[in-house]
């Protein structure tokens, strides 16, 4: 009788962030690997390279799309608030209703590409309270959790902190902080945004720094995981880089590339 071939014990998982609408590439995005993490930002609302996609564009047109692109890139934050009152006062029916109804469409089509199991915790543009609603059985959503994949522990934090953008799920420092320390000591440590540090949040397209987590570079320092994994900077300085023990990897804009990033073990 011949011998049996030892089992194959490696443990591979995909991670994608920044989906953006992005369904069609989600799809096959858990394909080849054991799991799939997705580190947030479901939702559309605006394409920064393709200004007729989103739900601004859905709801306002292509034209002022490129005006208020336009504006949030050169910080002129105020104006693009101005403007966004201004468009906001001549659509026929509240603003809260066509927004969620938008966003629910977006969301039963993204929810369903995920293959199982998905484990996942929300971007700063996403809508926590409707994810119950549309994460099926095989999706498990994890916001300053813990949960052990293939004999590693990751931790999860969703959401971002609070900016002049004002999207739907940013929070305060210390609520942020507060569930960093929730998590407490793991293997892989998931969030949406990156730790606070230069090369890591600062988008060289937009040319600006976005906001990362003090917190999070605390906790990283502290309790020295082998992974930080991040998305959030859609074109970053710097997509990879040590700190201390911990490797600190940005898995990439996925609404822009369709490529999700790979962990294996």
């Amino acid at each position: 009788m011949a011998p049996t071939p030892p089992r194959n014990t490696t443990t591979r998982v995909h991670v994608v962030s920044d989906v953006h609408g992005n369904a069609r590439d989600l799809a096959r995005a858990g394909e080849g690997a054991d799991a799939l993490i997705c580190l947030g930002d479901l939702v559309l609302f605006l394409d920064y390279a393709d200004h007729s996609r989103g739900i601004f564009p859905d709801l306002f047109g292509v034209a002022n799309a490129d005006r208020i692109v336009a504006l949030r890139t050169a910080r002129r934050f105020a104006e693009a608030r101005e403007l966004g009152t201004r468009l906001w006062a001549g659509v026929d029916g509240d603003r809260r209703e066509l927004i969620e109804r938008a966003v629910r469409r977006q969301y039963a089509e993204l929810f369903a590409a995920f293959p199982t199991p998905t484990y996942a915790t929300y971007g700063n543009v996403d809508v926590p309270p409707l994810w119950p609603e549309y994460a099926g059985p095989g999706t498990t959503v994890l916001d300053g959790e813990r949960v052990e994949i293939g004999g590693r522990v990751f931790g999860f934090v969703g959401g971002g902190l609070r900016t002049p953008m004002n999207t739907p799920y940013e929070i305060s420092d210390e609520e942020y902080a507060a569930k960093i320390e929730a998590v407490g000591e793991v293997d892989v440590l998931c969030t949406h945004i990156p730790p606070e540090v230069p090369e890591l949040v600062y988008d060289t397209v937009a040319r600006r720094f976005e906001r990362g987590s003090r917190a999070l570079l605390d906790a990283i320092r502290r309790t020295r995981p082998r992974y930080a994994l991040f998305g959030h900077v859609h074109q970053p300085l710097v997509r990879r880089m040590r700190v201390g023990a911990t490797e600190c990897v940005n898995v990439g804009h996925f609404a822009s590339t369709g490529r999700p990033w790979a962990l294996e073990w």
